[in-house]
């Protein structure tokens, strides 16, 4: 399902701030409804069933009755039985009745307690089950969890005159505990059902966070101040503002919000122009990620002096004219003419934030816009204000020109990153782990002698050296970072670039991988204890020296023949997310020995762009055209069977493709994921003894 939405102010204001406010809750499980059910004979003959939803505080549960387009209703599906006969419908309490911006539209819910009621008449005399299912859909103000599919049970008593009540909560594995038969009921939800994310859900799950993101830019922002364009201006421009009066202050504000509505119109412009779908082109094909590395290379080369990417002198000329005007008038066109001038500085690195930004969701160049334009404008506003503050500012000088330098290593440093991802998707084997590693150290290297006045560059007015301290101890952490990255080319699994460097598995010499073949404790894995070579493993691999699957369809026969759980990996070449999962969690003892021993683990690369499956495997999707690559395949079946188009994406499958648990993204906590990994376990064993 594909979600599209137009950009309105007021959506981003809201989205923004929800990311302020709750950053890390999408990535746990919670269940924040739980159901009570109990009947009630009410006269000889019938009897009144009562569905109560507790509801945790800040939650919400949507009624039965919501538009189509919008959030999953609560829904009840009652057995018939000849016991029993069902008189009218459920019937639910006065909901709530507001708009939510999330979905844009009039909803209907409820808070804290629902208590929904449906009337039978009784048929029989002996006593007998009343079954059915619900599925309901629970929102925060900042998120919403996937619809869950709860199947209940009520055994009814006859003789009874008053209440019987039964209590079904829903716990961590998806199952639900029958109090009174202490039975254990299974949870059927299928993988299919899991529909209907809340837009916003669809937003917090992108590969990247958006809130960091912004901390991102608005560090970029900072950068852009130490720029020899931009940090004379400051005193230029605040002396401007004095000489205005007591006016001066209010054009401060208007200089300062006048270089925000710039720079995030710029953003808005990027989103209408290109959008999430191109995003996702551009964050995967060869051609752009190949233009990216091109591009980063040139920023870097004019930050190093060699040239200048400037405007047209026409259209500062123009800014500048204008800025005659005077008044409010006069102050946006400053604004615009600094904009204009400092890009030969500011230009690499809006370059950088707008690259970053359209590979991903259509927030996200506004978001990156906005956090380094108010990086940007804060200094002017602030010593308008405070005017004094201008005696403490460092003297404008050859540091400046040093900040361009080192900015230019970061960005020739950055390039590779995007080189490596048609690298590892297309398979091309250009950049190995050892030799994007050789790039890196040879980079910060320079940039460590440069530092100490090593090296001098073509705006240099003299060669640098060692006058302050913080220079040295920039040159320290410099050196000492190339000192870690050392042992990187032998093997080592640098957990803190995880995220940025290629797979362990591209490493031509790993001494780990030498050390865990020949150290081999001999315990049988699933890849090859059924007989089956797994498809497409000469290409991809599993980190870790893990023994797995490629192909999904590959794995569920696996699954049932060695009746195992599937542990289902939905990860990308260019993930930088999936890496720091691998490396950082997967790595972790504990995890490894449950993946190695207890789950046929299948790794579905949605990103590859080369892989070709066998032709007779080869199908027409819902849209009439031919599949035939493997990353289109996989991309398939995490957007239909689980609505999620986000990696990493974690998922737990038993036998027959029937999810066990609630699915797992994007989180670095090690003991929840153990507990994601044995609530599997728990769940599949339940699902077998009841068989």
């Amino acid at each position: 399902m594909k979600y599209t939405k137009r950009f309105t102010p007021s959506r981003f204001l809201f989205i923004f701030f929800l990311f302020l406010m709750n950053l890390t809750a999408i990535a746990q499980i919670l269940k924040p409804v739980k159901w009570v059910y109990s009947y009630t004979i009410t006269a000889p003959g019938e009897a009144q069933i009562q569905f109560t939803a507790s509801i945790d505080k800040k939650w919400h549960l949507y009624s039965q009755t919501v538009p189509s387009d919008g959030p999953v209703p609560t829904t009840f599906n009652l057995e018939k039985s000849k016991d029993y006969q069902l008189i009218g419908k459920v019937v639910e309490p006065k909901p709530i009745s507001e708009f939510d911006k999330n979905f844009d539209m009039v909803v209907k819910y409820f808070i804290k307690k629902a208590v929904f009621t449906q009337k039978i008449k009784i048929l029989s005399n002996k006593n007998f089950i009343f079954k059915g299912k619900l599925e309901f859909m629970c929102c925060d103000d900042s998120k919403c969890l996937p619809p869950e599919e709860v199947e209940f049970s009520i055994p009814f008593k006859q003789g009874n005159s008053s209440i019987d009540t039964v209590q079904n909560s829903v716990i961590n594995d998806n199952t639900t505990q029958d109090s009174t038969t202490n039975a254990v009921v299974k949870d059927t939800s299928k993988a299919d059902s899991i529909a209907k994310l809340n837009v916003l859900n669809k937003t917090i799950g992108q590969d990247d966070s958006l809130w960091m993101f912004f901390i991102l830019a608005f560090g970029w922002g900072l950068l852009a101040i130490l720029t020899p364009c931009v940090f004379p201006m400051i005193p230029m421009t605040i002396s401007y503002f004095m000489k205005s009066g007591k006016k001066g202050k209010v054009q401060a504000i208007v200089y300062g919000l006048s270089i925000i509505a710039i720079y995030v119109i710029f953003g808005v412009l990027i989103s209408v122009l290109f959008g999430a779908d191109f995003g996702n082109w551009l964050s995967t094909h060869w051609i752009p990620n190949v233009l990216f590395f091109l591009i980063f290379v040139i920023f870097a080369a004019s930050f190093f002096g060699y040239f200048e990417i400037t405007m047209p002198s026409w259209l500062v000329n123009k800014s500048v004219q204008s800025e005659e005007k005077g008044g409010f008038i006069g102050t946006i066109f400053m604004a615009l003419t600094l904009v204009l001038v400092s890009f030969s500085c500011t230009g690499p690195i809006v370059g950088t934030v707008v690259v970053q930004a359209v590979g991903g969701a259509v927030i996200k160049p506004v978001i990156g816009m906005l956090g380094f334009s108010l990086a940007f404008a804060i200094p002017f506003t602030l010593f308008a204000f405070f005017p004094q503050w201008l005696n403490k500012m460092p003297k404008s000088g050859g540091w400046l020109n040093s900040v361009k330098v080192i900015l230019g290593f970061i960005e020739l440093a950055f390039a590779f990153k995007f080189l490596n991802v048609p690298d590892q998707t297309y398979h091309w084997g250009i950049l190995d782990r050892e030799v994007y590693l050789s790039f890196w150290i040879v980079i910060f290297t320079l940039m460590g002698f440069y530092l100490l006045g090593k090296i001098r560059f073509p705006h240099d007015s003299e060669m640098p050296n060692l006058k302050s301290f913080p220079r040295l101890m920039f040159a320290i952490f410099t050196f000492t970072f190339v000192v870690y990255m050392i042992p990187g080319l032998w093997g080592a699994p640098l957990k803190a670039l995880s995220g940025w460097l290629p797979p362990p598995e591209t490493q031509d010499f790993d001494i780990n991988s030498i050390v865990r073949e020949s150290g081999s404790s001999g315990t049988k894995d699933t890849a090859t204890s059924t007989g089956d070579a797994p498809l497409y493993s000469n290409i991809l691999k599993l980190p870790h020296g893990l023994k797995g699957y490629f192909d999904y369809d590959q794995a569920l026969k696996a699954s049932k023949q060695l009746n195992k759980p599937i542990f289902v990996d939905f990860t990308g070449h260019g993930c930088t997310n999936c890496r720091e999962m691998e490396n950082r969690v997967w790595s972790d003892k504990e995890v490894l020995k449950r993946l190695r021993e207890n789950f046929v683990v299948v790794a579905l690369y949605v990103d590859d762009k080369v892989i070709e499956m066998p032709e007779k495997d080869w199908y027409t999707n819902a849209e009439g055209k031919q599949v035939k690559l493997l990353g289109k395949k996989n991309t398939e079946i995490q957007i239909k069977k689980f609505n999620a188009n986000a990696q990493p994406f974690y998922v737990i499958l038993d036998t027959d493709g029937n999810l066990l648990v609630t699915p797992r993204a994007y989180d670095l906590d090690i003991n929840l994921f153990v507990k994601f990994l044995d609530s599997g376990v728990e769940a599949f064993k339940k699902e077998i003894s009841l068989k």
